[in-house]
């Protein structure tokens, strides 16, 4: 692997300088967990500085996975790590990541999934949530908090609160409108901008229900044919990146898909136009047509 990135941009306000793609959640419990913690380091050695986990991907094995990568490692990693029950006790949840992660602290924690307004406002209440997530920040179990968010509109009220550093949500080929407006915002804000689904959870790329999961009729001995349209990685990784957020997050738990990204990555130059960008918005409304749920999207 000869792909090698530099951190050439502040994520927000936080100082931190970070690359411009960041290393998404690999855990898959169908695969040996040191092969998933080499994959990982894998992506660190290439200079990636940014690693996204939470205790929900497999049930606490990503934080484990991300753990075991950064073992012994030297160089500083932005970690994001989640707060999955996001009107249940915070300090309790911390303390089981932390423990998982076999570290003292994270980089940030963020409140994971939020995507109706009412329950963000219970986020906010006093006692809530972020007030608690905030006593953990002065305890020293992390430096900043944020929100992921699955809905524009709670991502945008996230941004204008001035309670989050860091504010999660879609940016891709296939995202509803809303999303990408939310980009310059957050940097107008001071806001990080850590942005995920650029390859729609992989439907765009290959016909799944999302996450690799098989549509109806295919089977491990026999996988059906391509019937739709498709994506290319790099179209996919242009696409993002011409939106530009602080960091593109993109979930690749295999060497072969780490290098076909990383290329586009490394390769990508120029934004696309907007005649570009239509164009790819129009043919991922055919590759990702009958595969399922979009839950990021509410459109």
């Amino acid at each position: 692997m000869s792909f090698v990135f530099h951190p050439d941009r502040e994520l927000g306000r936080t100082g931190f300088r970070v690359t411009r793609i960041g290393a998404g959640d690999l855990a898959d419990r169908s695969v040996p967990f040191e092969s998933l913690v080499t994959t990982l380091r894998r992506a660190l050695d290439a200079g990636i500085n940014l690693v996204d986990t939470a205790p929900g991907y497999e049930d606490g094995y990503s934080e484990e996975i991300v753990g075991a990568a950064l073992e012994g490692r030297r160089e500083p990693i932005f970690i994001i790590d989640k707060i999955d029950h996001v009107l249940a006790p915070v300090a309790p949840q911390v303390e089981a990541s932390l423990a998982r992660l076999r570290r003292p602290s994270a980089s940030a924690f963020v409140f994971h999934g939020v995507s109706d307004l009412e329950t963000w406002s219970k986020v906010l209440a006093p006692g809530g949530g972020m007030d608690q997530l905030e006593e953990q920040i002065r305890r020293g179990r992390a430096s900043f908090r944020g929100v992921s968010s699955h809905h524009p509109d709670v991502a945008r009220a996230a941004i204008l609160s001035d309670r989050c550093d860091v504010v999660m949500f879609a940016a891709g080929p296939w995202v509803d409108p809303g999303y990408p407006e939310l980009i310059a915002l957050a940097r107008e804000r001071g806001v990080g901008t850590v942005c995920f689904k650029t390859f729609g959870a992989g439907m765009l790329l290959a016909d799944t229900l999302g996450y690799q999961r098989p549509l109806p009729g295919a089977t491990p001995a026999r996988e059906l044919p391509r019937r739709l349209p498709h994506l290319s990685v790099r179209e996919c990784v242009d696409y993002t990146l011409t939106l530009n957020p602080d960091v593109a997050l993109l979930g690749l738990s295999f060497p072969h898909e780490q290098d076909e990204a990383f290329r586009a990555a490394s390769e990508f130059r120029q934004p696309l136009a907007v005649s570009q960008l239509e164009d790819l918005r129009r043919r991922a409304a055919l590759a990702i047509a009958g595969k399922g749920t979009c839950w990021w999207n509410p459109i």
